[in-house]
């Protein structure tokens, strides 16, 4: 199974030509965070047959994009003298050293710097968002069987302990997930100690241009879409950033429909579609409707059509014999954070 990873996303984006003191410091900060946090030891320091699959997952799924049998040899030996013999000695490395020994290994200047601090943060990566994933399936599997349950119950008229239940269950979800959250929060501070301009949210590693901006819009925004109904919303506006940071074709289109999804969810969700919509324009009209409330005033009515109006549309069709639409780099950032800041402003209208 294929698996985005940071340095394939940024193959063609230079961004270190050397590896210093400050890349090992970072490497090894962050593969602490995977080790002690996200994916730490069992009990008594112990190997289960959970954390045992979790380590070999990351290391099949870097390792295969890497083109690599494994991270590191798995199995080795080593000679050792004894009484005057030299006898070689047979070890099986675990899943969880197999991956130190690759994220930790001194840079032996065979290959890039880049390539070497990329593939060592595409590890991280890929252990934030299984991490991640793990705990939305989670919230999903143990909130859709207290559901379960409370409905049996519900019928027998008994419903005091499973709520009471279902209340404990939230309670170590949320729990769970704010111990998460300092990790992310922790890593990103270290990339901003490092002085590397990269954030992660929502299961990748992707550049930050601004740190007010980062702060103040996309930080927020990346925390709102992260449920699972804005899916394309996030999916969207992930694929902006990407397309910006690697010179792509039109990464500010794609931040526009996310912007537009986020504008049709929330009219699904207020049920104010009526089927009668063809383009963004309708649906802005449904969130400004006075009937419906005016969940828009008029006037950010209209700044949103315009949006749609002169960016939005040109990208969105073909040019024919008239010059291909572009933007500047600065109009490209721009388009971005405006997408960014209205989606984060309409979903907390909600």
């Amino acid at each position: 199974m294929l698996t985005d990873i940071f340095a394939f996303r940024y193959v063609d984006v230079p961004m270190w030509d050397a590896f210093t003191a400050r890349d090992r410091r970072l490497i090894i900060q962050a593969w602490r965070l995977v080790n002690e946090d996200i994916f730490p030891m069992g009990y008594q320091d112990k190997e289960t047959d959970a954390t045992n699959a979790r380590w070999k997952s990351l290391n099949d799924k870097l390792s295969t994009e890497l083109g690599l049998k494994e991270l590191a040899k798995r199995h080795d030996g080593y000679y050792r003298e004894y009484l005057g013999n030299r006898n070689w000695v047979n070890f099986t490395r675990s899943w969880r050293m197999m991956c130190e020994q690759y994220v930790c290994a001194d840079f032996d200047g065979s290959g890039s710097a880049d390539e070497f601090i990329k593939n060592r943060l595409s590890f991280i990566e890929i252990a934030f968002r299984e991490k991640e994933q793990a705990i939305a399936a989670r919230r999903k599997r143990e909130i859709t069987s207290a559901d379960v349950l409370i409905s049996k119950l519900l019928a027998q008229e008994k419903v005091q302990k499973p709520m009471s239940d279902r209340s404990r269950v939230l309670a170590d979800l949320l729990d769970t997930e704010e111990r998460f959250q300092v990790s992310v929060d922790e890593l990103n501070e270290r990339f901003r100690q490092a002085g590397y301009k990269l954030n992660y949210h929502n299961g990748f590693i992707q550049r930050s241009v601004d740190s007010q901006v980062e702060a103040q819009i996309e930080t927020p925004f990346w925390a709102l879409v992260a449920d699972e109904k804005w899916m394309n919303v996030e999916t969207d506006m992930a694929t902006a950033i990407d397309l910006r940071d690697t010179g792509g074709r039109d990464p500010a289109w794609h931040a526009a429909k996310a912007l537009e999804s986020t504008i049709k969810i929330i009219s699904d969700e207020r049920d104010w579609t009526h089927g009668g919509e063809r383009g963004a324009s309708n649906y802005i009209d449904n969130l400004a409707s006075t009937k419906n409330g005016r969940f828009l005033d008029a006037w950010e009515s209209e700044i949103l059509k315009q949006f749609f109006l002169k960016l939005r549309n040109p990208f969105g069709h073909g040019a024919g014999s008239a010059d291909m639409p572009k933007l500047t780099d600065q109009q490209t950032n721009w388009s971005i954070e405006f997408c960014m800041a209205w989606i984060k402003s309409l979903i907390e209208r909600l």
